[in-house]
């Protein structure tokens, strides 16, 4: 059914305008009606109104207080009070304006148009029998006032619409707010745990593989070289726990807390892979602690995957300090591998995605060279100023075998200025 005039109040936003236009029409009714009732309360008119004309302020009262029960049954008792007061006083034509109001407010369209004509030809019928007959003035004042009632009627059903529009709005906004809140817990949530994913297979997993990969050489040996096997364990397992703790206080990783990085770095590389030597070029410079803990981190994992599988009988690593860059290399003459494919028992390893994640998030490059039987190098270079690009999730990586192109920089390049004969 439709309308042009707002539906009840039961389903009227409740709004400040909305209330103000409500407020304005229920007190121009009881002002209206007291100024009707004044005569008869101060005795100028007869006091048979008092009682119809309290019964309709207390009707009019209760319905508006209780504004969700039955609205078609009030407006008609309304109405009814109001005709008999009319009957009895032409005062209580006045009244008639905010009833005008009532008809729109409650009753569709094709009903409070003739509902309002009515009241209309009723007003004029009470002044036609009121001293003095009909005149135009008598005619002319109730149909102006039903046509400024319906126009005000009109802009109150816009204002209604306009109020519906913008309360919606309200609504979309807050529910794609509370949406986009809840996509930025859960993206700092996966981001955290794959932060701490991957700090986990940096340090405590690393610590662990080595710890492994001592016991069985204690196993093997045999006097002095047993007993430093079994320290070696100590140390490394006591760097483990370190490592842990340094979860829980989300402080720099204990090697850097001592020692600078060049320092760090060769700790690691001779702890990591005996014999393997370290190298640094250029003048050592500070850099953000993000970016050495991204180059001990990397440098710990690309030793142990040289102490695990490569079998290699040479390894370095180089640091080099350049101008607005440091770059970090690791070499080994082991086995190789093919790079992108998986390894032979199918198993996807965390490592070298790891290692792209967090040298792509500090801006840098890494380069993985290797070719089956030629070795492999492990090359990033990384701004010695942080400048985390975009698309940081997807880092920019190289994989390439040893050589294999003309334009990328060869193993052998590295090779006789880092590896001791």
């Amino acid at each position: 059914m439709s309308r042009t005039s707002p539906p009840p109040a039961t389903a009227a936003p409740d709004v400040p305008s909305l209330r103000v236009v409500r407020l304005a029409v229920h007190t121009a009714f009881y002002a209206l009606l007291a100024v009707a009732l004044g005569p008869a309360l101060l005795g100028e008119a007869p006091a048979l109104v008092l009682l119809p004309g309290a019964a309709l302020a207390a009707v009019y009262g209760a319905g508006v207080v209780r504004h969700r029960d039955r609205p078609v049954p009030w407006l008609l008792a309304v109405t009814a009070l109001w005709l008999v007061l009319l009957a009895l006083d032409a005062r209580f034509s006045y009244v008639a304006f905010p009833i005008f109001f009532l008809c729109l407010h409650v009753l569709p369209v094709r009903r409070s148009h003739p509902a309002i004509a009515a009241a209309t030809a009723a007003v004029v019928a009470a002044q036609a029998a009121a001293p003095g007959g009909l005149t135009a003035a008598k005619v002319i004042g109730p149909v102006a006032g039903a046509a400024v009632a319906i126009m005000t009627g009109y802009g109150y059903a816009a204002l209604y619409r306009e109020s519906q529009k913008r309360q919606r709005l309200i609504d979309d906004l807050v529910r794609t707010r509370d949406e986009l809140a809840a996509a930025q817990r859960e993206a700092g949530r996966l981001a955290e745990r794959q932060r701490l994913a991957r700090e986990i297979h940096d340090t405590l997993a690393q610590g662990l593989s080595s710890i492994v990969l001592l016991a069985r050489a204690a196993e093997t040996a045999s006097g002095e070289a047993a007993h430093d096997r079994v320290r070696e364990i100590g140390r490394t397992a006591a760097d483990n726990l370190a490592e842990a703790r340094r979860f829980v206080q989300a402080l720099t990783p204990p090697a850097l807390e001592d020692a600078p990085l060049p320092e760090a770095l060769r700790r690691t590389t001779v702890r990591t892979v005996p014999g393997a030597v370290f190298r640094v070029d250029g003048d050592p410079c500070p850099l953000p602690v993000e970016t050495e803990v991204a180059l001990l981190r990397l440098t710990q994992e690309a030793l142990a995957n040289v102490a695990r599988h490569a079998r290699a009988e040479h390894a370095a690593v180089t640091l080099a300090y350049l101008d607005g860059q440091v770059a970090l290399d690791v070499y080994d003459d082991g086995v190789g591998f093919v790079p992108g494919e998986l390894p032979p028992d199918g198993r996807r390893t965390f490592g070298l995605h790891g290692m792209h994640e967090r040298i792509a998030e500090l801006g840098g490059t890494l380069t993985v060279e290797s070719s089956p039987g030629e070795g492999t190098v492990v090359a990033v270079v990384v701004p010695t100023v942080t400048r985390p690009v975009r698309g940081a999730g997807q880092p920019h990586m190289r994989l390439r075998r040893v050589g294999a192109t003309s334009h990328s920089r060869p193993a052998a390049a590295i090779r006789p200025r880092t590896v001791a004969p």
